[in-house]
């Protein structure tokens, strides 16, 4: 997808990151930010883009898709210059990319936090915080942290990471920023793959968790699938709560169709979507977000 306009910029971002690496401090220091917390301005829609540092790079039929940094740092630019779209989520690396892309300024800026847990790995389930911690999302000057929360109940590392979640959510909250956590139950399939559980039950079981985590909840948001039951499922927790994009879909109408009912629930906040609208059916991303934002 790389353009001629964009190769230059990305040329450039790789010189600078090679002879100024005090650049990306600087970049940070001066970023427009937005006025108050996330959910001020009504409902969001955020693009997810924190797979790469999980080792989780398929979109749709290609293993590798998210593995070319230089397409997909140019499809999160398109996707953040459309209307309606409000920030972004990712790990350090992509997040300074597009400070030094200037692609930052007015947008909520989410730091993914614990990206230990390796796709695929056996230890997968520790999933250990190994990206921004809270003093340096909030020394980046951005709004929030998101963490990612398996519980296999056969699985012991689920306490370390739980106790972990739960430090983060309340080192967020000292700091006054948003602390969003995705959380499933899991389990591991006769391959020894771990495998997120999407029944409405389930959901019901993970936001309960999720939503006791730390010793405050006051800044805590909820990221959560489209399942059966979401009546139940946002019913189970009074936080604000944004619908995940998941896998590249089959069928994008049905997708669309399932987050627009979702979205009429009172506590549901918005979106926070990655591949579905990064790598769409078509690969026109602008047209993708923009039917996106008009479920908004």
């Amino acid at each position: 997808m790389t353009t001629g306009t964009f190769a230059a910029r990305y040329a450039e971002l790789i010189e600078t990151r090679a002879a100024r690496p005090a650049a990306v401090a600087e970049a940070a220091a001066r970023r427009v930010r937005r006025d108050g917390p996330p959910g001020a301005r009504g409902r969001l829609l955020i693009i997810a883009a924190d797979h790469p540092a999980r080792g989780a790079l398929r979109a749709g039929g290609d293993p590798l898709a998210m593995g070319d940094r230089a397409d997909l740092l140019e499809r999160i630019c398109v996707a953040l210059a459309r209307p309606g779209v409000d920030g972004v989520l990712g790990t350090p690396d992509v997040i300074e990319d597009l400070l030094l892309l200037g692609a930052l300024d007015g947008k909520i800026v989410l730091g993914s936090m614990n990206r230990g847990g390796l796709a695929g790995a056996a230890f997968e389930i520790d999933d250990r915080f190994t990206a921004y911690t809270p003093s340096a999302i909030a020394a980046a000057g951005l709004d929030g942290g998101k963490m990612l929360l398996r519980v296999d109940l056969d699985d012991p590392a689920t306490a370390r990471t739980l106790e972990a979640c739960a430090h983060a959510v309340t080192g967020l909250a000292e700091r006054g920023l948003t602390a969003m956590v995705e959380p499933f139950i899991a389990t591991r399939d006769g391959g020894g793959a771990v495998r997120n559980v999407l029944t409405g039950e389930a959901m019901v079981r993970a936001v309960s968790i999720a939503a006791g985590l730390g010793a405050t909840s006051a800044h805590t948001w909820l990221k959560i699938p489209v399942v059966d039951r979401m009546e139940d499922v946002m019913a189970a927790s009074t936080l604000p709560a944004v619908l995940l994009g998941g896998e590249v879909p089959a069928d994008p109408d049905a997708a669309m169709a399932g987050w627009q009912k979702a979205l009429a629930l009172p506590t549901a906040r918005g979106l926070v979507v990655g591949r579905t609208l990064l790598y769409p059916p078509g690969d026109d991303v602008a047209a993708a977000v923009d039917a996106a934002a008009r479920l908004l």
